[in-house]
């Protein structure tokens, strides 16, 4: 499905200072510090990076409010940001100007005036993540850093059987990182699969939200269960317990992507289109 049309995007007509605009950001996430703007200066954030070309544009500081904070090396295919623009300035300015700014690793894909109660985070229904896991014998060379990798063979069936476990709301303490600060282990899963796709074995999940480190810590799970060193039962055991030490470890960042966030139709926004390469459905 397509994206914005170009119409859309590029309107060069000027929105007026306190607008509310949204916008859908791509990025690699390798070379930064994970999403979150942090107070040492010596740290590349996406959040920072962004403030910093937004602020260029609109002659003013501008502050970005996502839909999810991405960890160190975790990429962004949909991350879903809103801002409230300090200046009259252009959709069109947001994603021209926005991408001449940025490096060549971070995209502004489209821009568009959204509702005063529309938030990035607090407005999103559901977030989908996708973890891609190269299943070779030989670390490959190309992509190393946007796949992880997995030298034993994976049974993406077994995977499959354990995943099934994770649906439904529940208790993901066995899933949780020590620093997550969140007030609940709860989360409510609605869709994970686990997929080969020749060498790539693909776990695709969505749910309301997630647990710092959850996808990660589930990927690394069924990792075990895909070679076999634990039954597929394990993960329903895994939930049950609620210890995170019973688990296996949290899988490397590189394979890890956000590639949708789901809103209420009445906001208006574009859908995500299919990912390129790899995130290709």
């Amino acid at each position: 499905m397509a994206e914005q049309s170009d119409e859309r995007v590029f309107a060069t007509d000027p929105l007026p200072p306190g607008t509310r605009i949204a916008c859908r950001i791509e990025y690699d996430g390798s070379a930064y510090n994970g999403w979150q703007a942090q107070p040492h200066p010596g740290s590349r954030t996406v959040q920072q990076t962004l403030e910093t070309a937004f602020s260029e544009i609109a002659a003013a500081p501008v502050r970005v409010h996502c839909a999810g904070r991405t960890d160190s090396g975790v990429h962004g295919h949909a991350q879903i940001i809103h801002l409230d623009t300090p200046t009259a300035r252009s959709c069109k300015a947001w994603v021209v100007g926005g991408n001449s700014r940025l490096p060549p690793d971070i995209r502004v894909h489209w821009a568009q005036p959204v509702a005063q109660d529309f938030h990035a985070r607090f407005s999103a229904l559901a977030r989908r993540y996708r973890y891609l896991i190269a299943n070779t014998s030989i670390r490959p060379a190309l992509l190393g850093r946007q796949l992880s990798w997995q030298r034993r063979p994976l049974d993406a069936g077994r995977m499959q059987t354990a995943a099934r476990s994770l649906l439904g709301e529940q208790d993901f303490s066995a899933f949780r990182a020590a620093s997550c600060q969140s007030s609940t282990p709860f989360r409510c899963v609605t869709h994970c699969e686990v997929s080969r796709r020749g060498d790539l074995v693909v776990i695709d999940i969505q749910a309301n939200a997630f647990l710092h480190h959850m996808v990660r810590n589930i990927a690394g799970s069924l990792m075990a269960v895909g070679t076999g060193a634990r039954a597929p039962g394990w993960i329903e055991e895994l939930l049950t317990g609620g210890d995170r030490t019973r688990a296996a470890d949290t899988a490397p960042a590189d394979g890890l992507y956000l590639v949708e966030v789901l809103y209420p139709r009445r906001f208006g926004l574009p859908p995500t289109p299919p990912g390129p390469l790899l995130l290709a459905t």
